[in-house]
């Protein structure tokens, strides 16, 4: 099954030292790209004001909301990818890659549109203070002109996860994130063009991502080679990538709907704590990157081993998981509350800001090994095909814990600190759910196993 040194052979061997070698250059290429977006908040915030750390940071759930969908996609195309692959069915592998691409470039497009006509009247709903709006709609505007190479990149990257290559789309974002580095520095210092500028180094930087990674798939001799001229989009993939895909970007959308509403709690204190906000979301954006990448790792090596029917291959797989994402997010999420002043400091130098950081890091950052659980039981499931339920318990547990925190709680006590606590309870009540489901979806998945219905 493997024929090229970046891919890994997920169904045969030891498990734990191939998931760090799946894990790590994607944990990589997730704090890499956040370090390189925190390049935009860190320029603005220091050569352009707090207003402009605000504009920017105050975009950043309203454009989860419009990409996660679409993104959410992309891992129906790693599952299904991953299981022809594993089954060495070339001629479908093939023609799943050329549908994932197809969908991908016409979904950019889409959302490109949809972004620019909509971004100030979706700011204006959330109540964005009028001293940053129209910051805030021109970087958006700026930023969803990128969203096709965005697309491109995401699921051609997760084409090449489904074979286990992490270590090539992480040499192609180091590539682009220097690009987007160098257009900050030069088009907010040197050029002051100000948010328009970290906007304009953002799209530049997706584009050279998109362009390598899809030279890498048209350079492969493998099944999951890419030639233009054979896009198009077949039925009978685009169904079973939805499968799979559609909830995952439900659940995801709708999550972060729920932190646009904790956002538009947060604009109610105005544009100091918006700034703090937006640093201290950029902080657990780190944490969120590193157990992630865990469950990515466990929903490639789940998928690939329930296409060859290893049960307790899966099982193994699944426990191993569990112990990597709680250590790294420990180590981590500890890290970060005990040294949070100093890396806010980056930030900004505002003590304002980084007060109001500091008490929604205090909540938030200790506890995180929850988060990686909650995040890592729809992955292990989503690998084995089972994507409906687990969105519908991760929308109940998380949207509706934070819904009914938000309007019933948190108006009685008006704290940052109080707000946040919405966080960690949201993580428990979704776990307790997720792991009943699946109790009983594993059991399903053994007799679909031993019957020979994968």
């Amino acid at each position: 099954m493997k024929t090229s040194k970046f891919e890994i052979d997920m169904c045969n061997g030891t498990i734990m030292d191939k998931l760090i070698s799946f894990a790590l250059p994607l944990m990589a290429s997730s704090i890499l790209q956040l370090m390189f977006n925190a390049v935009d908040i860190i320029v603005v915030g220091r050569f352009s004001g707090s207003q402009s750390l605000a504009a920017v940071g105050s975009t950043t759930a309203l454009i989860n909301i419009f990409t996660n969908l679409f993104i959410g996609v992309s891992l129906g195309a790693n599952v299904l990818a991953a299981r022809y692959f594993a089954a060495g069915k070339d001629k479908e592998m093939s023609e799943a890659v050329h549908t994932a691409i197809a969908l991908a470039l016409l979904s950019g497009i889409l959302m490109a549109f949809v972004g620019v006509a909509a971004s100030r009247f979706a700011l204006e709903l959330m109540a964005t203070p009028d001293n940053v709006i129209d910051l805030s709609a021109l970087y958006m505007r700026i930023y969803f002109m990128g969203m096709p190479f965005f697309m491109l990149y995401n699921y051609g990257a997760a084409i090449l996860r489904a074979v286990g290559d992490t270590k090539r789309p992480l040499a192609y974002l180091i590539v682009a994130g220097l690009t987007n580095v160098v257009l900050d520095l030069l088009l907010v210092i040197v050029i002051p063009l100000n948010v328009a500028g970290v906007a304009i180094g953002t799209v530049a930087s997706q584009m050279i991502s998109s362009i390598l990674v899809m030279r890498c798939l048209y350079k492969s001799e493998s099944s999951y080679q890419l030639r233009f001229s054979k896009l198009k989009i077949k039925k009978r993939y685009l169904v079973r990538i939805f499968q799979v895909g559609i909830p995952a970007g439900i659940q995801s959308t709708v999550i972060n709907f729920s932190n646009a509403l904790l956002q538009s709690s947060v604009n109610s204190f105005g544009s100091t704590a918006m700034a703090g906000y937006t640093a201290a979301n950029n902080i657990l954006g780190f944490l969120y990157a590193a157990v992630n990448a865990v469950t990515q790792a466990c929903m490639s090596f789940t998928s690939q081993n329930y296409s060859v029917g290893k049960a307790k291959r899966m099982d193994r797989v699944f426990w191993d998981c569990i112990f990597l994402s709680v250590s790294v997010s420990v180590v981590l999420g500890v890290g970060a509350y005990v040294f949070g002043n100093q890396v806010l400091k980056i930030y900004t130098s505002d003590k304002e800001v980084i007060q109001c950081g500091l008490e929604i890091l205090s909540i938030t950052t200790v506890p995180y090994f929850l988060c990686g659980i909650m995040d890592l039981i729809p992955g292990s499931l989503r690998g084995t095909g089972h994507s409906a339920v687990p969105m519908i318990l991760s929308i109940i547990g998380t949207v509706g814990t934070r819904i009914v925190w938000i309007y019933w709680f948190f108006p009685q006590n008006r704290t940052l600190h109080f707000l946040f606590i919405s966080y960690p309870g949201s993580w428990i009540a979704t776990i307790l759910m997720q792991a009943v489901c699946y109790y009983f979806v594993r059991k399903k998945c053994l007799r679909q196993i031993s019957m020979g219905l994968r």
